[in-house]
């Protein structure tokens, strides 16, 4: 039977203590072990794609709409806490207003030689720390079709409440990994058969549509960080640097509408 909150000081419930954006930045959810999800849908998705939770904390009316998940929790033994929005915002420290969480055992990251093993179009984060950008990415990749995506060590967490939150869950769909070291990892994709270019406003970069209209069979394509873009090392490692050709007298866009417009004009077409 699902338990009831009645106060936001129940050390049961440490797992959603703080989780505004502010809080978050300060603690280590990889370190914990575990990673939040936001929505039914999200939830689902996860869930989907055989993540496993450690528990749900969500409004009372959502014990009907995901009374399947509320079932089988109970079957697992997972604990379901319900409570009134007042004390999950209490414990929390925003407006629930999506209706539930879940508290999820973060999965081990696979190496990158699985995850690009078989992929054709991959998209590499370098340092981007906006979680909302990161989700955006993702939601692209997802929706372009790019087969994995690949962030650096100083890249921000995918797997960050609101990352999660605006990619509407396809952090979970998309294959990621991290690549360590960077732009070490380079070379790890060049050996893999990647031709490596990097997204960026240089002297000798191709436009985006002369790349599209000769791809490579595999294309690693490097995003750089909102405020100071790839770094110097990075675009000395890479085989070429591509500029999205740009209109009035815009010089560049927004890294995830950037690597969503690249993706597009570089996707592979689908296998008859």
């Amino acid at each position: 039977m699902p338990q009831r909150v009645t106060s936001a000081d129940d050390p049961a419930l440490a797992d959603y203590v703080g989780l505004t954006d502010v809080a978050l930045r300060r603690r280590s959810e990889p370190a914990r072990g575990l990673y939040i999800a936001e929505s039914e849908k999200v939830i689902r998705r996860a869930l989907q794609a055989g993540h496993r939770p450690r528990s749900y904390l969500m409004a009372e009316r959502w014990l009907t709409d995901l009374a399947d998940l509320v079932a089988q929790a109970e079957a697992d033994g997972i604990p379901v806490w319900v409570g009134e929005h007042e004390v999950i915002e209490g414990l929390t420290g925003f407006h629930l207003h999506r209706g539930a969480l879940a508290a999820m055992h973060r999965p081990v990251l696979p190496p990158v030689g699985d995850i690009v093993r078989e992929a054709r179009r991959v998209l590499v984060l370098e340092d981007i720390v906006d979680h909302t950008n990161v989700g955006a990415v993702f939601r692209s990749a997802a929706a372009l079709s790019v087969d994995a995506v690949l962030v650096t060590p100083r890249c921000a967490d995918p797997f960050y409440r609101r990352a999660i939150r605006v990619s509407m869950g396809t952090v979970f769909q998309v294959p990621w990994t991290r690549i360590d070291p960077w732009p070490g990892g380079v070379e790890v994709l060049r050996s893999a058969g990647f031709t490596v270019a990097a997204l960026a406003l240089e002297q000798d970069s191709v436009s985006l549509d002369d790349l599209a209209a000769d791809p490579p069979e595999r294309l690693a394509l490097v995003l750089g960080t909102e405020g100071d873009g790839l770094s110097r090392r990075t675009l000395a490692a890479v085989d070429l640097t591509v500029r999205i050709p740009m209109a009035g007298g815009v010089d560049s866009l927004n890294v995830a509408a950037a690597g969503a417009v690249a993706a597009y004009a570089l996707r592979v077409p689908a296998r008859r």
